[in-house]
């Protein structure tokens, strides 16, 4: 019975897989091995995720799909399988650097998957306590990876990420308690009050006092985990220190479920007729991370620690555009949290080979990409751009929707927002200047790309995300765009 189950639930399937890698990849000694495994368990995850268009399995008190979570789980897979692709090819090169033993690699392989199940949990869990546990699984396995090439640097980033973000996850307990606690009256001891698809229907009868009570810790609590200014401390440190294809998803995907699990309970508010309006803090931090990160991208030295701040930066704007709220504003946000996952793990991805070759991550260390390394060097320019909001990518497009759905709602709102993403605009585009066009630095030496196929898999997920974001700045699928409507109206 259970077998067949298994055999016709695609969401077991997506939970089973990298679980079950996890396991498995912590005893398989040989790393060239694990890294093709790697690559194959994140693709039959990929796979599973595609079926739930096909077949959307009935909801649970543990589990459930629906309009909103579907395209998170498809998103998430992809990212994560692309990864692994990339991944194959910067492990490699930093194991024949004996920068990684095999005991590391056998550990980060493991670890990878683990953070996928860990994220595609939360994305579906159907209930406040098993998101949260997900959420928190996600901090320590990140954690591990972050602290994987044991500097003293790499420790320190990871202790930092460790300590900011368990006080934020403890802080979303508190709010998920809260949440209990106003639904309880309602909807019964147990299960029963802690399930999205039961609460969801019956949200109004809610106690709107310890709703809005709730909203508040847990916007302070996965805001802190979705790098919210001033709770963002530990994203540049974590993204910098770590190995880079862990840089890509956790800006790539993380933070997107971070945001998730706050956008759950923003919608309990919105059901509720009788609780405060969110909105206006939602706007309130995302504007405060917007300028916050535009300011910083002006004085960093470090490559990784520049896209990091960069991260910081589209999460305001997509917590902006969440507080705003409404259909264009809603539709705007899905649509950025989706080209800004393709981007920046893309931006990753060229800075990861970027770093390799120079052998340095300080951004005066790396000039001249388009000269002496044309591919990658073009790749690096077409995503900086992207990331930057230059048309005809994806990412103009979803800021030009949040730029007018404000304009139409709140004007005075707007010049801030245009201000602040022109601020970054000006940041990104001086420091692509140097690296990319910029005379090489006279005594660097310029290592190798590894062999033909090394340089194949590392440069794929580049051109591949790329060739996303392009396509969707210029069209969206008629399907797509039905989606993100139904979604934005859920989101209330």
């Amino acid at each position: 019975m259970i077998a067949s189950g298994l055999l016709h639930n695609p969401l077991l399937w997506i939970l089973s897989v990298p679980l079950a890698s996890a396991g498995f990849l912590a005893v398989l000694p040989n790393w060239r091995l694990a890294a093709a495994l790697n690559i194959v368990a994140s693709a039959g995850t990929f796979a599973a995720s595609l079926m739930l268009f096909v077949h959307r399995p009935e909801p649970t008190r543990l589990l459930f799909i629906d309009d909103f979570n579907i395209y998170l789980v498809v998103l998430t897979a992809f990212v994560a399988f692309t990864t692994t692709i990339f991944s194959a090819a910067y492990i490699g090169r930093e194991t024949e650097a004996q920068r990684l033993s095999p005991l590391h690699l056998r550990f980060y392989h493991s670890m990878y998957q683990a953070f996928v199940f860990t994220m595609l949990l939360a994305l579906t869990a159907n209930n406040t306590g098993v998101m949260w546990v997900a959420v928190e699984a996600a901090t320590l396995t990140t954690v591990l990876m972050v602290s994987l090439y044991r500097t003293r640097e790499a420790i320190e980033a990871a202790w930092k990420y460790f300590i900011l973000c368990s006080v934020g996850i403890g802080l979303a307990l508190f709010g998920t308690t809260l949440v209990y606690l106003a639904a309880q009256p309602v909807m019964g001891d147990g299960a029963d009050a802690m399930a999205w698809t039961l609460m969801i229907k019956r949200a109004g009868a809610f106690q709107p006092d310890l709703l809005n009570l709730a909203f508040v810790f847990v916007l302070v609590g996965y805001g802190t985990k979705v790098g919210l200014a001033p709770l963002h401390a530990w994203l540049p440190d974590a993204h910098a220190e770590g190995p880079t294809p862990i840089s890509a998803v956790l800006s790539g995907l993380l933070l997107n479920v971070a945001l998730y699990a706050l956008l759950r309970f923003k919608m309990l508010i919105a059901a509720n007729g009788h609780t405060l309006t969110p909105g206006p803090l939602m706007v309130m931090m995302g504007l405060s991370s917007l300028f916050l990160a535009a300011f910083m991208l002006y004085r960093r030295g470090d490559i990784k620690r520049l896209f990091a701040y960069s991260s910081i930066e589209h999460m305001g704007v997509i917590t902006f555009a969440f507080g705003m709220g409404g259909p264009l504003a809603n539709f705007a946000g899905l649509m950025h949290m989706t080209m800004h996952s393709l981007t920046k793990s893309a931006i990753f991805f060229a800075v990861g080979i970027i770093t390799q070759n120079a052998g340095t991550k300080s951004i005066a260390g790396i000039r001249g990409l388009t000269t002496t390394h044309p591919v990658l060097g073009w790749g690096f320019v077409v995503a900086v751009l992207a990331i930057a909001g230059l048309p005809p990518m994806g990412v103009f497009m979803s800021e030009f929707l949040v730029v007018t759905s404000t304009f139409a709602r709140e004007p005075l709102l707007a010049v801030p927002l245009i201000v602040g993403l022109l601020l970054a605009f000006g940041a990104l585009v001086s420091r692509l200047q140097g690296m990319a066009f910029g005379d090489p630095v006279p005594g660097v030496i310029v290592h190798g790309t590894g062999s033909r196929l090394a340089t194949i898999m590392a440069h794929l997920p580049l051109w591949a995300h790329m060739t996303l974001v392009v396509i969707a700045g210029l069209w969206l699928p008629a399907p797509l765009v039905a989606w993100f409507q139904a979604v934005a109206k859920l989101l209330g």
